[in-house]
C-alpha cells in the first residue's frame, strides 16, 4: 500500500460514485443500489465502512465465505487481535508479524484501508512485560522505554499502510468502577501515570507523520450529565481538549459503539450531538468497534421467534442509530463493525452470565440480518442537504 492510499479516500468516493452512476438503467433492468456493497454505498459519502478481522477465520480453507465477504463487502479491514502486543511481541526482543502483515497484504489486495489496532492498551500485554513489573525486573524508566521502542517499532513496521491507528485504547475508568469517579484506569496509568498518554501519541506521530491518530475507547456514544465525575464522554472530551492544547498529535476520538438490546441505549440525535461535541475540538470521529449484543435466553436458544424477533429489531436500530448519527457530522470518517458474523463473534466468549450473543449484521450461516439492511438503507437514502461528503483532518504534527 503506497503513502498516498489513505488520503485517497475521496478520490476514491468521487470514483465509486462515478461507476454506480455509470450503470445504465433502463426500463428491463433498472438501477438497484441494494445489489452494491456496504463498501461502495458508503463511498458515495467517503466513508469508509470496515470489519474487525479474525484471522484464523480468514485462513480456514473450509470456511470461504468468511474470506470472500472480508474482502468484498467491506473498504477498510482491523485486526481483531494480531497487532496487539502479546501477538506480536510474545517473547522479549522477538517480534511475529506473520499474521499482521498477512491483513496489510489482504487489504492491499483488496484494496482497503487499514485501522491499526492497538498500540497501548492495558489488557492483552505479554506475560513477559507485566510479569517483569510485577516482580520489580522491569523499572518504572525500564518499562517507559519499552512502550517507546514499540510503539516505534510497529508504526514504523507499517509506516504509510496504516490509514488510522489506535494508539491508546481504554485509559478512561467506569462510574461503576472503584473508585467510582471517572479517572485513569490501568496497567499503564498504574506504572507510569497519565503522561505517558502524550508520550504514545507523540512517538506515534514521530514514526509516521502521515497516519491518523486515534483515542478509542467504549461508552462514549452520547453526553450525560457534563461532570467529568462521572460522564465518561465529557472525562475523554475534556482529555482531548487538553491534550491538544499542549500540542499532543491526536487526530480523532474513535467511539466503539458496543451496545446491546437489554440497554436503554441512544437515539440518533444523542448521538449525532456527541459527534459534533468531540468534531468542535477540531478532531476526526469514528466509531471503530460496533456490535450490538443480545441475551440469549433459554427461549431465544430454543428458537422462539417471538424472543428472537423483537432482538433482531432492536439490533437493527442500534446498529442504524450509529450509522445515521456518522452519516450526519461530517468529521466521522469511519464505521467498523466489530466482525461481521455470528460465526466468529467474540461476544459469546466473552458475556457467558448470562449468555450473550446474536451481535453482528450476519448470521452464523453468513445470512445478512436485519441490521445489515438497515445499515445498507442509511447509506442508500442519505444525501444532501444533511448529508454531505466526509471532512478528514491533516494529521497533527
Amino acid at each position: 500500500m503506497k503513502q498516498r492510499r489513505w488520503i485517497s479516500v475521496g478520490a476514491v468516493a468521487v470514483a465509486t460514485v462515478a461507476a454506480l452512476n455509470a450503470v445504465p438503467a433502463t426500463a428491463s433492468r433498472p438501477y438497484d443500489p441494494t445489489a452494491q456493497s456496504l463498501a461502495a454505498l458508503g463511498l458515495r459519502h467517503g466513508l469508509q465502512v470496515g470489519t474487525a478481522v479474525d484471522l484464523a477465520a480468514l485462513n480456514d480453507a473450509n470456511d470461504p465465505q468468511y474470506r470472500r465477504l472480508a474482502a468484498s463487502e467491506f473498504s477498510s479491514v482491523t485486526a481483531e487481535n494480531a497487532m496487539k502486543w502479546e501477538s506480536l511481541e510474545p517473547t522479549r526482543g522477538v517480534y511475529d508479524w506473520a499474521a499482521a502483515d498477512q491483513l496489510v497484504e489482504f487489504a492491499r489486495r483488496n484494496k482497503q484501508s487499514v485501522r491499526g489496532h492497538v498500540l497501548v492498551w492495558h489488557n492483552q500485554l505479554p506475560t513477559w512485560l507485566t510479569s517483569g513489573v510485577a516482580d520489580g525486573s522491569i523499572s518504572k524508566q525500564e518499562l517507559r522505554e519499552l512502550l517507546r521502542k514499540h510503539i516505534t517499532t510497529v508504526v514504523s513496521r507499517y509506516k504509510g499502510k496504516i490509514w488510522q491507528w489506535d494508539v491508546v485504547n481504554e485509559a478512561v475508568g467506569d462510574p461503576w468502577d472503584t473508585p467510582s469517579t471517572l479517572h485513569y484506569k490501568g496497567f499503564w496509568a498504574q506504572n507510569l501515570g497519565p503522561g505517558y498518554i502524550a508520550d504514545a501519541f507523540r512517538w506515534a506521530r514521530a514514526a509516521d507523520p502521515r497516519a491518523l491518530l486515534f483515542y478509542n475507547d467504549y461508552n462514549i456514544e452520547a453526553f450525560g450529565s457534563g461532570n467529568p465525575a462521572d460522564d465518561k464522554p465529557q472525562f475523554v472530551y475534556d482529555m482531548v481538549k487538553g491534550l491538544r492544547a499542549q500540542g499532543v498529535p491526536i487526530d480523532g476520538i474513535g467511539s466503539q459503539g458496543h451496545l446491546g438490546t437489554q440497554y436503554g441505549n441512544y437515539d440518533t440525535l444523542q448521538v449525532t450531538a456527541a459527534l459534533k461535541k468531540f468534531a468542535a475540538l477540531g478532531v476526526a470521529t469514528a466509531f471503530t468497534e460496533v456490535d450490538v449484543r443480545s441475551e440469549m435466553t433459554e427461549a431465544v436458544q430454543a428458537g422462539n421467534s417471538a424472543e428472537i424477533n423483537p432482538r433482531l429489531q432492536a439490533s437493527a436500530a442500534n446498529f442504524s442509530v450509529l450509522m445515521k448519527a456518522c452519516l450526519a457530522v461530517r468529521s466521522c470518517l469511519s464505521y467498523t463493525v466489530w466482525g461481521f458474523t455470528d460465526r466468529h463473534s467474540w461476544v459469546p466468549g466473552w458475556f457467558t452470565e448470562p449468555p450473550q450473543g446474536m451481535a453482528a449484521i450476519y448470521d452464523e450461516n453468513y445470512q445478512p440480518k436485519r441490521a445489515y439492511h438497515e445499515l445498507k438503507s442509511d447509506l442508500i437514502f442519505a444525501g444532501p442537504p444533511y448529508v454531505l461528503p466526509r471532512v478528514a483532518p491533516k494529521p497533527r504534527r
